[in-house]
């Protein structure tokens, strides 16, 4: 859009007619401020450049460190120059040596029976005994919770810490103390490897386990006074010197807050064991200042409140109801996307591909931003078809390739079509809906109750994240079976199938009863259709027996790849076995 000026414009910021710019009427930017400068003052120096983000300003939700990473950053780098000196300066070592044969010869002159037995076993707590279980036990739990991000995380936390120790201590061959060595031990001394193996492990369980706040604080702390009770023990032993152990401890439990603070954010990658939808994010705090600075900057609306809404049929974004400072529209609808709803995207195709094949139209997305733009566009594709959909306001960057916000029309006093009165015409209009999409080559692929919103006896269709263009006849057929049992959980069977005949031939209403079994049905609706077969009513071989007969092949190659599906999980489930009984065998975790 472009704007005149000048005595011969007919009002501030009208748009240029086609004539008025033949006569060479003058336009201007409409893009004022998007080079705006902005300045980051780092002591007495001055770093500008131009900024090009919709915001302008640095990504709302980065991997803040905040005070207590700093800090561990801090023991991070002091840690790296101490092993750096040893190398580069010569005399550094000697230095350690003197501090620590001081600690040590004064633990050796207070040795006892009872403080050596006590000491042994302390010393037990950095055997591969205690490490390798408390191990595994994590990775299983965030196993079983589904927690790949934290999962991942530990994995490299292990793995870095037990491989650059191992290293460091060849590298600096430095030999266990000169007096009388009562634990076990073998290798050389520094950094001491158990305790850099305990505190990472003791580490990685605070942040992967616990929610963040008082539980994982007081294991944290917790964590701190075991580890310095295996150090005292160690050096009272004998077995390490004093820097050794502190060392290889601080290195460690700087690798696990540093992978956590970094890689799984608090703020994104929360630690949870709700009931609620992991999709579901928290969008108070800093989250929420971050939507509403981005609503403003992006689309020019200013956010009075926020708040989740239609979370119960929501299971691949945040659904939000936003409303704003004037507007014909004072309200609106928004769909938070995030990292782990692509992931989530990408495993739930990876899945339907794996038992349908070359049968299902997929679109796989390489960012969270393609997600959203892609729901954006269909939203726009459906509008241009005339089929009733919400109007898109547009995308809302909140940050760069993370997260992304898709604002739409509210569908103001507008209810779920399990809520409302199935009537004839909400009938009617409904499987219109889907001739509609057939006849622009499309289809929803997510047809179910919480999808279709009824008011005064109209419906529009909703949530066309998973909308196809162009799909296969097995993909619209199975939209078609899936709108009449939306219908048929409320009103006859009969009436719906009738109803459906004047849209389809009653050929493709059997092919869509036949192609349609188990996956293809959204979760919702197969929810839905179980309480009401309780009640005695198979709702899905009503609607076969009303449509004439046809083969039953898709039936049958669905069971095929559902046993060769069982069949390939077994034989991946023991190569999995297998490969971690040889890891325990070789010591790897």
């Amino acid at each position: 859009m472009v704007n005149k000026e000048g005595p011969a414009a007919s009002g501030e910021g009208e748009p240029l007619s086609l004539d008025q710019l033949e006569l060479g009427e003058r336009v201007v930017s409409q893009l004022d401020g998007v080079g705006e400068r902005r300045q980051i003052r780092v002591g007495g120096l001055r770093i500008s450049g131009k900024r090009r983000r919709p915001s302008g300003e640095k990504p709302p939700l980065p991997r803040e460190l905040k005070s207590s990473g700093i800090i561990w950053l801090v023991v991070g780098i002091v840690t790296v120059g101490i092993w750096i000196s040893l190398f580069a300066i010569p005399g550094s070592a000697d230095w350690w040596q003197i501090r620590d044969n001081t600690v040590l010869n004064r633990l050796v002159d207070l040795r006892s029976d009872l403080a050596t037995t006590i000491s042994k076993a302390l010393h037990a707590l950095g055997s591969l005994w205690t490490v390798r279980p408390l191990r595994w036990a994590t990775l299983l739990a965030l196993l079983i919770y589904r927690q790949w991000r934290h999962f991942f995380a530990a994995v490299v936390a292990f793995v870095g810490v037990d491989a650059v120790v191992t290293w460091l201590s060849n590298e600096i061959a430095r030999p266990r103390p000169f007096v009388p060595i009562l634990g076990s031990w073998s290798g050389y001394s520094h950094p001491a490897a158990p305790t850099a193996s305990l505190a990472v492990t003791l580490g990685v369980m605070g942040f992967a386990l616990f929610p963040a706040g008082k539980w994982r604080n007081r294991w944290l702390a917790a964590s701190g006074v075991v580890v310095a009770a295996l150090i005292t023990a160690r050096v009272y032993l004998a077995v390490d010197h004093l820097s050794d152990g502190v060392i290889g401890a601080l290195f460690g439990l700087a690798v696990a807050v540093l992978m956590f603070k970094l890689f799984v954010p608090e703020a994104v990658f929360p630690v949870s064991y709700g009931r609620g939808v992991t999709a579901h994010l928290d969008v108070t705090g800093a989250r929420g200042e971050a939507i509403r600075q981005a609503i403003s900057d992006q689309l020019g609306f200013g956010v009075i409140s926020m708040e989740p809404f239609g979370l119960a049929g929501s299971g691949g974004s945040t659904p939000l109801r936003i409303e704003i400072e004037g507007g014909d529209r004072p309200i609106v609808f928004a769909k938070l996307y995030a990292a782990n709803h692509l992931r989530a995207d990408r495993w739930y195709k990876l899945g339907r591909t794996i038992l349908y094949g070359s049968l299902e139209d997929e679109v796989r997305f390489t960012s969270v931003r393609r997600l959203v733009e892609y729901e954006d566009y269909m939203l726009l594709t459906m509008a241009k078809a005339g089929i009733p959909a919400p109007q898109s306001f547009g995308v809302v960057e909140i940050t760069p390739e993370r997260e992304y916000l898709l604002v739409t029309e509210f569908l103001k006093d507008s209810i779920e079509i399990g809520d409302a009165e199935i009537t004839p015409q909400v009938i009617d209009d409904s499987l219109s809906i889907v001739r509609q999409l057939w006849d622009n080559g499309l289809a929803h692929r997510d047809i179910k109750p919480a999808n279709l919103m009824v008011r005064d006896d109209r419906v529009k269709l909703i949530d066309v994240a998973f909308a196809t263009l162009r799909p296969s006849p097995w993909r619209q057929a199975v939209d078609l079976a899936n709108m009449m049992l939306v219908l048929g959980l409320q009103a006859d069977a009969e009436d719906v199938y009738n109803t459906a005949t004047r849209y389809f031939a009653p050929e493709d209403i059997a092919e869509a009863f036949a192609a349609t079994h188990g996956i293809t049905v959204p979760g919702e609706l197969s929810n839905r259709l179980k309480l009401n077969r309780g009640g005695g009513t198979d709702l899905l071989e009503r609607f076969r027996d009303l449509a004439p007969p046809t083969d039953v092949i898709h039936l049958q190659r669905m069971s095929l790849r559902r046993i060769g599906l069982a069949l390939g999980a077994l034989a991946f489930g023991a190569l999995v076995i297998q490969v971690a009984l040889q890891n325990v065998r070789s010591g790897l975790l």
